[in-house]
């Protein structure tokens, strides 16, 4: 059993937020391949399906962004999965719009939500997808830019994105991730 967590903060008002990337995928992914995420249990939306022959869970923290690790360390407990068993999916600010990648392991970046993570498995060994949302240019705008919803020519590019990690997920799970990896990044 994998563990997808789409990274985001609860709420109509981020719903279509950059910083809700994480999110948005796993909506569509569920809805895709026809999982219910109907139920809360451990600070989280969840929902059970297969995916590609994989029993799968999906989970969005309704932790806001910053505790995303208080709901990802209850539910690897709860259902008995390994760390790398889990997937996480997450906006990056360093990548360009609309651009994927995928890693085995590795720091947080300054992303704050994968920080919690880390710190609250105590470890950075597990699989992510980035998703690039570009950066404003300036640090001290950072807080604000994440919080916005796209343009019309970025949402275009973030549903492209949105498609391509989809079918690397579904590619990850039937395949292993050395095949996502090298088609994706």
């Amino acid at each position: 059993m994998k563990l997808i967590v789409g990274l985001g903060n609860p709420g109509q008002k981020y719903s279509e937020t950059r910083h809700n990337v994480g999110f948005q995928v796993i909506a569509t992914l569920a809805e895709r391949n026809g999982v219910k995420s109907t139920f809360r249990k451990h600070e989280a939306l969840l929902g059970k399906g297969t995916i590609a022959g994989e029993k799968v869970i999906l989970a969005q923290p309704l932790t806001y962004m910053n505790n995303s690790g208080r709901a990802v360390v209850k539910l690897l407990s709860e259902y008995n999965i390994k760390s790398e068993n889990l997937l996480v999916i997450y906006d990056d600010i360093d990548l360009p719009t609309g651009e994927i990648r995928i890693k085995l392991k590795g720091r947080s970046g300054g992303h704050r939500g994968l920080k919690s993570i880390i710190d609250q498995l105590g470890t950075n060994e597990f699989p992510r997808i980035r998703i690039g949302i570009d950066h404003p240019g300036d640090r001290e705008e950072v807080v604000n830019y994440v919080l916005e919803r796209f343009s019309r020519a970025e949402r275009k590019e973030i549903d492209a994105a949105i498609d391509s990690v989809i079918e690397a997920l579904e590619l990850i799970i039937s395949d292993g991730f050395e095949q996502a990896m090298n088609k994706y990044n």
